[in-house]
């Protein structure tokens, strides 16, 4: 059997592993048009940062250890077409900018996730970058060492993780955000107190402009100047785009695959597109929310991974589903741990659930531990079914263990009143007598009668 995979990072990698496994006697085939393949993405913010100085640190596995183990890789190959009838790709070398076509019996489309560059985006100009690849994570290093002032365009997740790092090497940082504050994943209420924390506790480096756009790019070889839709203009030395990623979906619809409503690639829950042995997996493919059972895009690396893994196993002929996701997600700055997993109250009202909701801040430890410190959570509840929607919390103590427990009721449809039964540990080390979770879901109970 031949198996072909585009796209080798978090999904691609991960099911050519795996298949590999089932398969030992198959054909197994990564193309991708990246110099590197199976690297941690996650990982590049924090290799900018210098937290670790060797950037092969990200690669999780090596095009040799691949080919060692009987999987072929071929990099710095674009994949140009796919051709279901024939079972064939087409295949653009760019090595020796040639054209060739390779056959297949399955193939995984794992083209992940592009970055999103807005209208204002001058490609002449240098020192703008977005961050997709390691080519991209050791340029925007080598950059940020020669530079004063850097700008970042979005608040999202990666733009966060960027600002830490810039900060972290003694960097001025003004971020650009069209949203009344950044995170615009997690509700205001939160997102507002993310945003005080990084500008309390960033030496006076950051600057956030909220409500507001890039208007302009100015300079001649190089990006010199920003100026913003609300006239606000300033100098700068490097620009980093991380307004949002989309999936890479363009070979697959081309083909004729399905997308489904949210732009991603349709698939089922063996991770199979409506073209018989073509499969998708990764931030290319839709997922299902698994508390509202509706379509969702949401790009991690986690969930790349697992849908990878069920990809390889229904290729190789056993069965598994993927029963979706919960949108679940951690990231920090500096010591501020910001978690959330299900549905924000927003999201919840947006959908139709009739949600109740209850933010509190407690201490994560018994008040004469040393270590201890608060957390804020906000607990987010259906009125009519008492259901656990979702949570967040924030803070310099073990925000992402209670966001963690939440997200394992999420799955079993727990209930406000279930959550305050549910048996946490104790000790003065590690969590209050009444946790800040029961505590939230007692006060919570008390708003749904």
């Amino acid at each position: 059997m031949k198996i072909i995979i585009i796209g080798g990072v978090a999904a691609g990698a991960k099911t050519a592993a795996k298949v590999k496994r089932e398969l030992p006697d198959a054909e197994v085939s990564i193309y991708t048009q990246d110099k590197y393949v199976s690297y941690s993405a996650c990982g590049m913010p924090y290799y900018i940062a210098g937290d670790f100085q060797d950037w092969r640190k990200l690669i999780v596995r090596s095009v040799e250890e691949f080919e060692k183990s009987g999987i072929n890789i071929y990099t710095r190959q674009q994949v140009t077409k796919i051709l279901p009838a024939d079972k064939k790709i087409a295949v653009r070398d760019l090595n020796k900018d040639d054209w060739y076509f390779a056959e297949y019996d399955k193939l995984v489309i794992a083209t992940g996730a592009k970055p999103f560059v807005p209208n204002f985006y001058k490609p002449e100009l240098k020192n703008i970058f977005t961050l997709r690849t390691l080519d991209d994570a050791i340029i925007i290093r080598e950059t940020m060492e020669k530079s004063n002032h850097i700008t970042i365009i979005g608040g999202g997740y990666i733009a966060v993780e960027l600002i830490e790092a810039f900060v972290k090497n003694n960097k001025q940082v003004t971020l650009i955000e069209r949203a009344p504050f950044i995170l615009s994943m997690f509700d205001e209420d939160i997102s507002a107190l993310v945003q005080e924390y990084i500008l309390d506790n960033s030496n006076g480096l950051v600057k956030i402009l909220n409500g507001d756009t890039v208007a302009d790019l100015i300079g001649d070889d190089y990006v010199k100047d920003v100026i913003t839709s609300k006239g606000y203009g300033f100098e700068t030395d490097m620009v980093v785009i991380a307004s949002g990623v989309r999936p890479v979906v363009e070979l697959a619809q081309e083909a004729g695959i399905m997308l489904g409503p949210t732009g991603a690639i349709k698939v089922n829950s063996r991770m199979e597109t409506n073209i018989s042995d073509i499969y998708a997996c990764g931030d290319c493919a839709e997922k299902i929310n698994m508390i509202s059972n509706t379509p969702v895009w949401v790009p991690l690396g986690s969930t790349a991974n697992k849908e990878g893994r069920v990809a390889a196993i229904n290729i190789a002929g056993e069965v598994e589903d993927f029963e979706g996701i919960l949108g679940s997600a951690v990231l920090r700055y500096n010591d501020l741990n910001i978690s959330r997993t299900g549905f924000t109250e927003k999201e919840a009202l947006k959908i139709g659930y009739d949600a109740v909701s209850v933010v509190i801040t407690k201490r994560d430890k018994a008040g004469y531990m040393p270590e201890v410190k608060n957390v804020t959570l906000k607990l987010v509840a259906d009125k009519r079914s008492h259901k656990i929607l979702g949570a967040q919390a924030i803070g310099c103590g073990d925000a992402d263990k209670r966001v963690n427990t939440v997200s394992v009721g999420l799955v079993r449809g727990i209930t406000v009143e279930e959550l305050i039964d549910v048996d946490l540990t104790y000790a003065p080390p590690f969590s209050t007598s009444i946790d800040i979770l029961i505590s939230a879901a007692q006060i919570l109970k008390s708003k749904l009668y």
